[in-house]
C-alpha cells in the first residue's frame, strides 16, 4: 500500500468513525423528540426528558455539517489525483486556481452556514454551500457512475449532503413555523436521507472492493 493510498480511505474513515456513529444518535434523539411531541400533543404526561429536542438539534447541525465536510474530502481524493496527474498548475493555472477557490469557498460558505442566525445568509450559505458541493462533483476524474445512478455511491452522497445542506437552512424555521409545514418536509425528507445513507454504506463498501481489485489488477 502507497502511501498515497492512505488519502483514499479518509473519506470512509471518517464516515465510520464520525459520521454514522452521528446518524444513530441523532435517529434516537429524533425519535424521542417525536414521542414526546405527541404525548404533550395528547395531553398526556412524558417519561421522556424536555432536552431530547436541543440534543436532536445540537446534534443534527453537527451531523448535517459533517456529512458536507466528509463529502469534500470524498471529492478531494480525485480532484486532486486529477491535478497531480495532469500538472494543471503549469498546464491549465485557471483551472487549478479555481478548483482550490471552489473547495476554500465552499468550506468557508459551510461555516458560515453553520453559524448563520439569519434567514437571508442561511439561504444565501446554503445556496452556495450547494453549488460549491455540485460544481465540484462535476470535475473530471470523479466517478460517478452515471449509467447506474440508481445504485450510485456519488450520487447517493450529493443528494445526501444537499438535504443536509436544507436541514441547517431551516432549522431555525422549524420552530418558528405555527402550520409545521417545515417540521413536516423537515421529517420527510430526513426519512428519506436516512434511507440514502444505508444505500452510502452499501455502495461505498461496494466501490472500495472494486478500487481495491482494481488496484492489485484484479
Amino acid at each position: 500500500m502507497k502511501p498515497v493510498d492512505f488519502l483514499l480511505i479518509i473519506h470512509p474513515a471518517l464516515a465510520v468513525i464520525f459520521v454514522f456513529p452521528l446518524i444513530g444518535i441523532v435517529s434516537y434523539y429524533s425519535w424521542q423528540t417525536r414521542q414526546r411531541r405527541l404525548a404533550l400533543a395528547n395531553k398526556e404526561k412524558s417519561k421522556i426528558p424536555p432536552i431530547v429536542g436541543t440534543e436532536h438539534v445540537k446534534i443534527g447541525r453537527w451531523l448535517s455539517t459533517g456529512v458536507v465536510a466528509i463529502t469534500l474530502f470524498g471529492l478531494a481524493y480525485p480532484i486532486g489525483e486529477d491535478i497531480i496527474k495532469k500538472q494543471l498548475w503549469g498546464t491549465n493555472f485557471f483551472q487549478f486556481i479555481f478548483l482550490i477557490l471552489m473547495f476554500v469557498l465552499t468550506a468557508v460558505s459551510l461555516y458560515f452556514l453553520h453559524n448563520a442566525r439569519e434567514a437571508k445568509w442561511r439561504g444565501i450559505f446554503a445556496t452556495l454551500t450547494g453549488m460549491g458541493i455540485v460544481i465540484l462533483g462535476c470535475q473530471d476524474n470523479v466517478f460517478r457512475r452515471t449509467n447506474e445512478w440508481y445504485i450510485s455511491h456519488y450520487y447517493y452522497g450529493i443528494t445526501a449532503a444537499l438535504l443536509m445542506i436544507f436541514s441547517l437552512a431551516i432549522v431555525k424555521d422549524i420552530y418558528k413555523d405555527k402550520s409545521n409545514r417545515w417540521r413536516n418536509a423537515h421529517i420527510i425528507l430526513n426519512c428519506f436521507a436516512l434511507l440514502l445513507f444505508m444505500g452510502q454504506g452499501i455502495t461505498g463498501a461496494r466501490d472500495l472492493l472494486e478500487i481495491g481489485k482494481y488496484k492489485l489488477g484484479g
